[in-house]
């Protein structure tokens, strides 16, 4: 049986676009289109994208990463950084100061923005043709998948304790240094008019905060149980006092209106004396 010819039919891209095809090895038989065109926003306020060297790229396979696009456009210029996203936005602001955390990987099909070093790579990319499409893995840059992939990704989510807690011990010593440096600043600016002759006062409790333990949080919840249970008993000895109250004032209307019907029957019988 003769092998399955590969396919290189080429696709309409979209107005503004330029198709590239790419296939995930040399064994797949046929492959799939990303479309690319120059990023061009309204106001450039991502320092991260230059709109003058910043390739938007579409209709990114799953299993294409970001050293794939670089190699891939690499030969139209010097590629400074590659970033993937779900959908076209705004960049997806990472957080740099934590390896354990806000770490995100989009899922399925994604888009991308390369940016060069240089504008003349998103010139060269927008007029980039290739004849063969372009395999995304070989022996030299391999891309996992299958089960191989889901090891290693449950492994990469796995947390090293140790070095959680290296990190979290590293981000408080920071951190108090920067309180410290900030009281310290403080006092020497206690008392000290500014430019306006304005002095700037700072008040502190005598007590000071309460450590954040889980003792501590106990004691907490249990003296706010405490003062709802005694607002609960007061406000049902406001009620009872409220309904005695009531029920006084009625005795006293009924007592009222009895006196009342008996004055006037003693005025009838003529033996009301009131002195």
């Amino acid at each position: 049986m003769a092998p399955a010819k590969e396919s290189s039919t080429l696709v309409a891209a979209p107005a503004g676009y330029t198709a590239i095809p790419v296939k995930f090895s040399k064994e797949c038989q046929t492959c799939h289109y990303m479309f690319v065109k120059e990023h061009r926003v309204r106001e450039d306020l991502d320092q991260t994208r230059p709109q003058n060297r910043t390739l938007f790229v579409i209709n990114v396979p799953a299993y294409c990463t970001e050293e794939s696009l670089s190699r891939i456009f690499s030969c139209c210029g010097s590629v400074e950084s590659v970033e993937l996203q779900e959908k076209p936005g705004p960049s997806e602001k990472q957080n740099t100061e934590s390896t354990f955390f806000d770490q995100k990987n989009p899922k399925g099909f994604k888009v991308a923005y390369v940016v060069f070093k240089n504008p003349s790579g998103v010139e060269q990319s927008k007029s980039f043709k290739v004849k063969k499409p372009v395999v995304l893995s070989g022996k030299d840059y391999v891309i996992k998948t299958g089960i191989q992939k889901w090891i290693d990704d449950y492994q990469s989510s796995l947390t090293d304790v140790s070095s959680l807690q290296t990190e979290i011990d590293e981000f408080m010593k920071e951190h108090d240094k920067r309180v410290a440096e900030e009281e310290e600043k403080a006092m020497e600016e206690e008392g000290v008019p500014d430019e306006d002759g304005w002095v700037k006062v700072t008040r502190k409790g005598r007590r000071p905060g309460l450590a954040r333990t889980e003792a501590a949080n106990i004691r907490v919840t249990e003296r706010e149980k405490k003062k709802r249970t005694q607002k609960e008993l007061l406000n049902f000895y406001a009620w009872q006092h409220r309904e005695s109250k009531r029920e006084h004032l009625a005795e006293l209307r009924k007592k009222f209106e009895e006196d009342k019907q008996r004055i006037e029957l003693m005025r009838a019988q003529r033996k009301f004396r009131p002195y």
